[in-house]
């Protein structure tokens, strides 16, 4: 699989990665044997980059990830874990207190001394503006904890804000078929600043899977279900922000690009890691032929006219809501 270099971390890394939200049960169910049998089957396929958080199953994700690399040791895997949601979301805990004891936290969990890179998990938005935040992660590269740091967001001015500083490895933010905002500003502006960019949300939660149906459920606790108008976290990483019959329909729309021998979700993830200043793409797998038929995304061709026809769907369906043009 095609590797690239993110960002200011110089690691390289696969152009598909894995997210492992879904590892901590925050999806539904998943054991820990499959955990183990996805993570083992991404590897084998070529993924060289794990995401994760802190709260991922309260800690349980990073857990999975660190029996795996326990009993496989050798492997030259880049994980990339996220704080700051174990907390009121007040800027004034944003702390080196805090830092450190989240940062030791998963540590223990990942079983390793230095992690490799830590991402501030969406914070409130003062967060990223703040010198004494910046000096605090700056403070636990210095003293060894983490490797690099980066940031995770919800709005492209606080990724635009987090890339001004120098410190800033990575920016991982929500960008699929159904979510073009990024492409705008975003991406060519961490692509001048050397910051790697993690395309998270891939599949805008299963939509562009082309699984889902009107009559589709999920269970009760799957955000898809409880999450639909932003009551738990913020909307856009539940099916992207959009309406989930209206995704059905451009779903209908986006299916008639694909190209010939690839699935719906492959060449959604494909798309991405087309666009010019991504680095990798995160998406997550429920099982072991998930996680392979992720991979094997990394080949599929992506033309100028797919391209021109996702830009046509985003145009019609969703740009008005979103961001207008004028």
């Amino acid at each position: 699989m095609e590797q690239r270099i993110l960002g200011k971390t110089g690691r390289n890394v696969s152009v598909v990665g894995l997210g492992t939200w879904q590892l901590g049960a925050d999806w539904g169910n998943v054991d820990q044997a499959e955990a183990q049998a996805i993570l083992a089957a991404s590897v084998e396929s070529g993924v060289t980059f794990f995401d994760t958080a802190d709260v991922y199953g309260d800690g349980r994700s990073e857990q999975a990830i660190g029996k795996f690399l326990a009993d496989n040791p050798g492997l030259e895997i880049t994980v990339a874990t996220k704080m700051g949601r174990r907390v009121d979301q007040q800027p004034e805990n944003y702390t080196l207190a805090n830092f450190r004891q989240w940062v030791d936290r998963s540590r223990r969990n990942l079983g390793t001394d230095t992690l490799d890179l830590v991402q501030l998990h969406c914070p409130p938005t003062p967060v990223y503006s703040s010198a004494e935040v910046y000096d605090a992660l700056d403070t636990l590269v210095s003293e060894g904890a983490i490797r690099n740091y980066g940031v995770s967001v919800e709005r492209t001015d606080e990724a635009l804000e987090a890339i001004r500083h120098g410190g800033t490895a990575s920016v991982q933010i929500i960008l699929n078929a159904f979510r073009l905002k990024p492409l705008d500003e975003v991406l060519p502006a961490a692509k001048a600043a050397n910051v790697g960019v993690i395309a998270r949300v891939p599949l805008a939660s299963g939509l562009l899977s082309g699984k889902y149906t009107k009559e589709t459920t999920f269970a009760e606790n799957d955000h898809r279900n409880y999450n639909r108008n932003g009551a738990a976290f913020d909307v856009g990483e539940t099916f992207a922000g959009v309406d989930f019959e209206l995704g059905l329909k451009a779903v209908a729309e986006f299916e008639q690009l694909i190209p010939a021998g690839a699935t719906s979700a492959q060449a959604a993830i494909a798309w991405i890691t087309a666009q010019d200043g991504v680095t990798t793409v995160i998406p997550g797998a429920r099982n072991a032929d998930q996680a392979r038929a992720n991979a094997a995304a990394a080949a599929v061709d992506i033309t100028e006219e797919f391209d021109a026809g996702v830009l046509w769907i985003y145009d019609h369906y969703f740009r008005e809501a979103i961001h207008p043009r004028w």
